[in-house]
């Protein structure tokens, strides 16, 4: 006998399986675009081509599903990056030239970028989000950054310095460039100090900054 009345319900199980990343990646888009307040759950069941109820099956409410976007998307890259930086075998300056490539490549050309200036935004109007994203994406970066500057201490490739302030000074091009690009870069296409593309920014930021670390004779 043919197979093919079965067709339609496999087909459903396995978009009934793609859901939440189906409504994950919609909410990503609807909070990049819209902001997270203005997003509603219904925009998002509709965005994902899903029924109003539908992202209740799967998250309590938008604040639940935010957090999701965060931990399948920023969370599992830093994780990533805490591996490379563990089994790298390099100098520690080769090391921060791939992580930032790496991240700006996942991340910085991706609507991933629209959740750093969603947070510069927004927090004061959602500070338990805010203090999530910092608990599970600020601070975990900050940590993986901090070890490769120890790192380069140890070995005396870096000479000694007030790490923590550095991490600061490391990050900041990277925050400009993906607040720039979700914001005002979307508007302005002529702009002097804009001029080069992203990672060739990043790329001059970094190499003035790894110059300023070399340790000293």
């Amino acid at each position: 006998m043919s197979q093919e009345p079965r067709c339609p319900i496999a087909r459903w199980r396995r978009r009934k399986e793609v859901r939440p990343a189906e409504i994950l990646d919609a909410a990503l888009q609807l909070f990049v675009d819209k902001g997270f307040k203005a997003t509603k759950m219904e925009d998002i069941a509709k965005a994902a081509g899903v029924t109003k109820g539908t992202p209740y099956l799967y998250f309590e409410n938008k604040e639940d599903i935010f957090k999701a976007v965060v931990r399948d998307n920023l969370v599992t890259r830093l994780a990533d990056l805490a591996e490379l930086a563990a089994q790298f075998d390099g100098s520690s300056a080769e090391l921060l030239r791939l992580m930032m490539r790496r991240w700006w490549q996942q991340v910085g050309e991706s609507p991933l970028a629209g959740i750093c200036k969603l947070m510069f935004a927004e927090a004061t109007n959602f500070p338990e989000l805010a203090r999530f994203y910092h608990r599970e994406v600020i601070e975990p970066s900050h940590q993986v950054l901090l070890r490769v500057l120890e790192r380069g201490v140890a070995s005396g490739e870096f000479r000694p310095m007030p790490a923590h302030a550095v991490v600061d000074t490391l990050v900041a091009p990277m925050l400009l460039s993906m607040t720039w690009q979700c914001s005002l870069g979307r508007v302005i296409e002529d702009s002097l100090h804009r001029s080069l593309p992203p990672l060739e920014y990043l790329e001059i930021a970094l190499d003035l900054m790894l110059n300023g670390l070399k340790a000293r004779d």
